[in-house]
């Protein structure tokens, strides 16, 4: 074995292009090679007796530098510290100082080893790189657009000013793991978080919608839009992402959604008739009042019997508002479940009933900017009353399952048959809602009380029908004209109608006859005059009786003619028939 002696140690140690110092146990100099002392320009002499090494520490290092590496040295374990040194030349240069202690045989430290690796380069190109992300931060915080940065395993490093400003957050909750499920809205979480997870695997620019909630707590629709900033071997090293609002985009897209979806019920359901066919003097009055409301957008009531075109009027009042290039919406309250008004009117959410297996959008939500048409709007339950005048107040509503209100601008026509005032005295609606649907009310006459539009109403009717049969009739009897204004018309132009398109069905020749037996059999107990006396009074109580225990209701499954096992139409002819009043009490005849 070859022991080397220290002058030895000290050759090889100057021969090393490193700068190295020996250090006692306490960190006094002892010897520094010959690189150190041609760097620094201070002799042997110097660095031991008088202590110059600190003369050529930078002085905003010294303190620092001193404090540090008496700490560790107390420590007795390797480390490394940085700091700058002056060289002879007085230019300063940033070194690694890495301290490694001599120990014997009892782990006793007999010398420190200190060494000096130039790192003066890198740490310019760190402060240069630090300059421009400080420069790229200052930029990026005055783009009126939210910035994020994310590391390549999706990390979240650093947002802009206006991405902070948006969420409320500051940029240590920004930067927590949670931050995502704090600010993505629920429904959207589990296919933003699979999107983004395929997308950072990939590697490649991809976007992704989600609903982001601000800080005033409404959540807004978000385009994201992550792009990788790959180095020259190709990895990525960052991403940068950036958010647009879409809201008013998304909000439109679903509003259209919503429109074309009830154009295609409409579509599938044929209404009564086409066009506002009359002119005596009770529909010319009619339509004076349409004239003059359509172009506002108050609440409008339609009173009339069933069948006598109050939709019609709703759609003409549609047509005529500035609200005519948007939705117009119909729901017939009378054949929806009570079960289910609610949700028809306005939706719910996923989960929020049995059965209920994702959101709606209800009726209202759908008809935004547009008109929404209750037709039947007696027979609403008491609890749907409530949440109606509630929008009508307010207009907003929350989705059943929901606690977020939503609002909508809405233009509202409801139409009954039945009287509204009776049901308010009965109990059964509520009077507040009354007077908030009350605005402009609007009393649609029956055919009987327009009797002098039956002819155009057959000439329409006849031309429709013989069009869609494929047949020609070029006349009509003036007998049947009289026949069919003598007739009482219970089901008024609904009937009309059907009476029409039946004898058009069944005609064989040019000219259009009714079969007299169509309109004999009903007009007989047509008239409330005389049909009391005809009808078997057992029958009379029965209707009355059922009339008072379902309050009114006519129709639905809980409604009286539910309970009579015959159809709504029937009842509703009968009542009026026999003057039977829709409470249970029954009218005097005369």
């Amino acid at each position: 074995m070859v022991h080397l002696c220290e002058a030895d140690l000290r050759t090889i140690i100057d021969t090393v292009p490193q700068m190295i110092v020996v250090l006692t146990p306490d960190g006094a100099p002892l010897y520094a090679n010959h690189v150190t002392l041609n760097l620094t320009g201070i002799s042997m002499e110097d660095a031991i007796k008088h202590g110059a090494f600190p003369r050529v520490f930078h002085p905003d290092d010294v303190d620092r530098f001193r404090a540090e590496r008496q700490a560790r040295l107390l420590r007795g374990d390797p480390f490394e510290l940085e700091m700058r040194l002056r060289f002879k030349n007085g230019e300063y240069r940033w070194q690694i100082i890495q301290y490694n202690p001599l120990k014997d045989g009892s782990g006793t430290i007999i010398r420190w080893y200190a060494t000096a690796t130039d790192i003066d380069d890198r740490k310019r190109s760190e402060q240069e790189l630090r300059k421009s992300e400080e420069d790229l931060r200052a930029i990026t915080d005055t783009i009126r657009q939210p910035i994020v940065v994310l590391a390549p395993d999706g990390t979240l490093l650093y947002a802009n000013r206006v991405a902070l400003d948006n969420s409320g957050l500051t940029i240590e909750e920004v930067k927590d793991e949670g931050f995502l499920l704090r600010v993505c809205h629920p429904d959207d979480l589990d296919r933003a978080l699979d999107e983004r997870n395929i997308g950072l695997s990939k590697g490649i620019p991809f976007d992704s919608e989600m609903r982001i909630l601000f800080k005033n707590r409404q959540y807004r629709w978000q385009l994201i839009q992550y792009n990788p900033l790959k180095a020259e071997s190709g990895e990525i090293v960052r991403w940068y992402i950036t958010a647009t609002d879409i809201n008013d985009q998304k909000k439109t897209q679903e509003r259209l959604q919503n429109e074309n979806l009830v154009l295609r019920e409409e579509i599938d359901r044929s209404s009564m008739f086409e066009e506002i066919v009359g002119s005596s003097k009770p529909v010319r009055q009619v339509l004076k009042h349409v004239e003059k409301v359509a172009s506002s957008d108050s609440t409008v009531l339609i009173l009339g019997e069933t069948g006598t075109g109050k939709e019609l009027i709703a759609r003409a009042l549609h047509r005529r508002s500035k609200r005519a290039s948007r939705v117009f919406i119909r729901v017939n309250c009378a054949a929806i479940p009570q079960s289910l008004i609610a949700s028809e009117l306005f939706g719910h959410e996923k989960g929020a009933f049995t059965g209920a297996l994702q959101r709606r959008v209800g009726r209202f939500e759908a008809a935004n900017g547009g008109t929404l048409f209750l037709d039947e709007i007696g027979e609403l339950p008491m609890e749907t009353q409530i949440a109606l005048l509630r929008v009508l107040q307010e207009k907003e509503f929350e989705r059943v399952g929901s606690n977020h209100p939503i609002s909508v601008d809405v233009r509202l026509i409801a139409a009954t048959n039945r009287d509204l005032p009776a049901a308010v005295a009965a109990g059964t609606f509520r009077q507040d809602l009354f007077f908030r649907l009350n605005v402009f009310p609007i009393s649609v006459p029956s055919l009987r009380e327009r009797v002098d539009d039956i002819p155009l109403l057959v000439e329409y009717f006849v031309g429709r029908f013989a069009k869609e049969a494929g047949k020609t009739i070029r006349h009509i009897g003036k007998d049947t004209l009289k026949q069919l204004q003598d007739y009482y018309w219970p089901g008024n132009i609904r009937e009309l109608q059907n009476v029409v398109e039946r004898a058009v069905i069944l005609s064989e020749a040019d000219t259009f006859v009714v079969d007299e037996s169509w309109l004999q059999t009903e007009s007989d107990g047509s008239s409330p005059k005389r049909g009391l006396s005809e009808l078997d009074d057992r029958e009379v109580e029965m209707i009355e009786a059922a009339l008072a225990e379902t309050h009114g209701r006519i129709s639905g499954p809980t409604g009286a003619a539910a309970k009579l096992g015959i159809p709504r139409q029937t009842l509703e002819s009968k009542i009026r028939r026999l003057g039977i009043d829709k409470y249970g009490q029954k009218r005097a005849s005369s």
